[in-house]
C-alpha cells in the first residue's frame, strides 16, 4: 500500500539497537514499533488543512475521522472520516458539516467516534464559531460507518467527549471526559446512561487558580479506580482519580509528565497497563512519544518516540485492537493523518 512503512522483527535489528542505546535508535526500528502510513497521501488531500483525528474499531475494521478545511476555525471546516480494512484506506469522506437550519455556516470541530456496541457507532462533534461559543453535536452509524443519520443537537452544556473516547462501566454508563473554555478552561465528567439520550455532568475537576485544564483522557485500572489526565497551559499533564465510577473525584495535581498545551490520548491495555501518547515537550507539539504507565499508576516511561523531527505531530487518538495491537492517528503538520501501529507485548 501507498506510504506504508513494513519493518520486519530481527533478531540483528533488536541487538543493534540495545547496542546504540534508545537515544540512538531511528524510530523505525524502535522495538514494538511494527508500522506506519499516512490516512492520505499528502499529493491527494482533500483539504487545505487537516487536524483532531480520532479511531475506533468496528466489525470491518478501523474508522478514523478528523476534521479539516481551509484553516482550524473557517466556516468550510467539516468533519471527514475513512475506514481501514487492514490493507488500505479508503478516499477519505465528508461526514458532516456545520451547516445550521438556517443556512449559516460555522466550523466544525474535534470528532471522537465510540462503538459502544456492535450494531451502533457514535460520531460526537462540536460546532461553532470558536471553543468558547461551541456546541456538541451527534450522528450515528449502524453500518459501520459507511451512512450517518442525520445529526442531532446534544442539550445546552453537554459536549460529550471533548476530544477523547469514552470509557463504558459495567453498568452500561458511558463516561466521557468532557471540557469547557467559555469561563476559562474547565474539565467535566459528563456521565449518559441511554445512548446520549439524557445526561449528567460531574465537575469541574480542575481549580482555575491553580490548573487551566481540558480534553481529559480516562484510563480504567484493575482496581476499580479511573484515572483522568489532562491537557493544561501549565506546562504539566494533570492528573484526577475517581474511586465511585467517576462520580467523585480527588483534587487535580501535577504529573512528571510536560504537555506543551497540546491534546494527549491513552488506553488501557488488556495486560492492565496504561498507554499514553503526548509531545514530550513544555513548549513545542513535538517529540511526539510512547509511554507505559505500571499498573498502580503512578509513574510512566518513555518507550517510544513516535516523531522528533520539527513541526506539528499532535492530538493523538489510540485504541488497542480485538488483536491486541495499539493504533494510534495524529495530525501530521496539519496536513494530513498518520497512522502507526504499536505492538504493546514488545514494549
Amino acid at each position: 500500500m501507498k506510504n506504508m512503512l513494513i519493518f520486519g522483527n530481527l533478531v540483528w535489528l533488536s541487538m543493534f539497537s540495545a547496542i546504540l542505546g534508545a537515544d540512538d535508535v531511528k524510530i523505525e526500528y524502535q522495538r514494538g514499533y511494527e508500522g506506519a502510513e499516512f490516512i492520505y497521501p499528502l499529493d491527494e488531500q482533500p483539504t487545505a488543512e487537516c487536524h483532531a483525528s480520532t479511531l475506533v474499531e468496528t466489525a470491518e475494521g478501523i474508522v478514523a475521522a478528523w476534521f479539516g478545511g481551509s484553516r482550524e476555525g473557517a466556516p468550510d471546516v467539516c468533519i471527514w472520516s475513512s475506514r481501514y480494512n487492514g490493507i488500505a484506506w479508503s478516499q477519505p469522506e465528508q461526514v458532516a458539516d456545520g451547516v445550521d437550519d438556517d443556512g449559516r455556516r460555522h466550523p466544525c470541530w474535534n470528532p471522537v467516534l465510540y462503538q459502544p456496541r456492535e450494531d451502533l457507532l457514535m460520531l460526537f462533534y462540536k460546532v461553532g464559531p470558536n471553543p468558547r461559543e461551541w456546541w456538541g453535536m451527534l450522528k450515528t452509524s449502524t453500518d459501520q460507518g459507511r451512512s450517518w443519520s442525520p445529526a442531532e443537537r446534544l442539550p445546552n452544556g453537554i459536549v460529550g467527549p471533548v476530544k477523547n473516547k469514552p470509557i463504558q462501566l459495567g453498568s452500561g454508563a458511558i463516561l466521557c471526559g468532557a471540557s469547557s473554555e467559555n469561563k476559562g478552561w474547565e474539565s467535566f465528567i459528563q456521565i449518559t446512561n441511554d445512548l446520549g439520550k439524557t445526561w449528567k455532568s460531574i465537575g469541574p475537576l480542575n481549580r482555575q487558580n491553580q490548573f487551566d485544564a481540558i480534553q481529559p483522557t480516562l484510563l480504567v485500572y484493575k482496581d476499580g479506580r479511573i484515572q483522568a489526565l489532562c491537557r493544561t497551559k501549565q506546562g504539566y499533564i494533570t492528573e484526577v482519580w475517581s474511586k465511585d465510577r467517576g462520580y467523585s473525584w480527588t483534587y487535580m495535581e501535577r504529573s512528571k509528565l510536560p504537555n506543551p498545551n497540546s491534546g494527549i490520548d491513552a488506553v488501557s491495555l488488556t495486560d492492565h497497563r496504561q498507554l499514553l501518547v503526548y509531545n514530550h515537550s513544555k513548549k513545542e507539539r513535538t517529540p511526539l512519544v510512547a509511554a507505559i504507565g505500571n499498573k498502580k499508576g503512578t509513574n510512566w516511561k518513555r518507550v517510544l518516540r513516535l516523531e522528533e523531527e520539527p513541526g506539528e505531530y499532535s492530538y493523538p487518538a489510540v485504541i488497542q485492537a480485538r488483536d491486541g495491537l495499539v493504533h494510534v492517528s495524529y495530525t501530521w503538520n496539519r496536513k494530513t493523518i498518520k497512522h502507526v501501529v504499536i505492538n504493546p507485548d514488545k514494549l
